[in-house]
């Protein structure tokens, strides 16, 4: 039996890439997971990267979970509250929300030259309205939306999948801004949370090898990366302490969640400690 076997999970922005990641590693364990997304079977693309929301809630439950698809555009509230009350409604409880949702890396596939981009005047302005609407509004209207019934329930889990993009100057001001909000957007709720019994955390994952990532591989040192799979086996390990509250409030790190909780990535490596390099598959 997994450690999270009866309780209720929702991942937002799970077609693919760490939500996705978030996802298996949360029905590795057992949960209920409902996962969120644009992209749905028979439907149009909406990136050039594989991947769709029921595709991901058929490999949770193959891994032992229950995955059940949402299309759902984040971009809208009101299709974000039908998402969570379906979940509320058809289970009766929320234990564990992952905001991982996010906008405005769209430049990444839509033929925009970002590289030449130097200095936020460079950038268009509505990278900034992207990453506000589709993940800093969408993370708050998501946890408005899940709220009451962890409140009610007295216990629950509120993760924001960020970034310690949080904390460089170098970072690109819309994104750093944004994931600088999430990370006080979490510390707020925290503390409106914590006499309720409802943890809130912001997730900063390392560098996770996602399909985008992998796709331009030849750009990074993968050499100490993670799998979409070991962040959701970081958020698996926070639901599954009954202490997580001596957190809320506060930034965790995947790989150090792996050393604390010893759980290993899909390869059995430990990210973080300086341990054997990432190897890629032989083709």
């Amino acid at each position: 039996m997994g450690m999270l076997e009866g309780k209720v999970a929702l991942v937002t922005g799970a077609s693919r890439g760490v939500g996705k990641g978030i996802a298996l590693g949360l029905g590795e364990q057992g949960a209920t997971v409902y996962v969120t997304g644009r992209t749905v079977a028979g439907g149009a693309p909406t990136t050039p990267l594989d991947g769709n929301v029921q595709e991901t809630a058929a490999e949770v439950t193959a891994l032992g979970g229950h995955g059940i698809a949402i299309a759902c555009d984040h971009r809208d509230d009101e299709q974000t509250r039908r998402a969570v009350a379906r979940v509320v409604t058809e289970t009766g409880r929320l234990d564990v929300l992952v905001n991982n949702v996010w906008g405005g890396y769209e430049h990444f596939w839509d033929g925009t030259e970002f590289w030449v981009e130097a200095g936020f005047w460079t950038v268009p302005i509505d990278r900034w309205d992207a990453m506000f609407q589709a993940g800093v509004r969408a993370h708050y209207v998501t946890s408005v939306a899940a709220a009451p019934t962890m409140v009610a329930q007295r216990s629950g889990l509120i993760v924001n999948v960020s970034s310690d993009a949080a904390d460089k100057d170098d970072a690109g001001v819309p994104y750093g801004v944004a994931k600088a909000a999430t990370d006080r957007m979490i510390a707020c709720m925290a503390h409106d949370l914590r006499d309720h019994g409802v943890t809130a955390v912001s997730l900063y994952p390392g560098l996770v090898r996602t399909e985008s990532v992998l796709r331009a591989a030849e750009h990074f040192d993968l050499s100490d990366s993670e799998s979409p799979q070991f962040i959701g086996r970081a958020v698996a390990a926070l639901a599954a302490d009954p202490t997580a509250m001596r957190l809320t409030g506060q930034v965790v790190r995947s790989a150090e969640l792996g050393q604390h909780y010893a759980f290993t990535d899909t390869d059995g490596r430990h990210p973080g400690t300086n341990g054997p390099p990432y190897q890629p598959p032989v083709a």
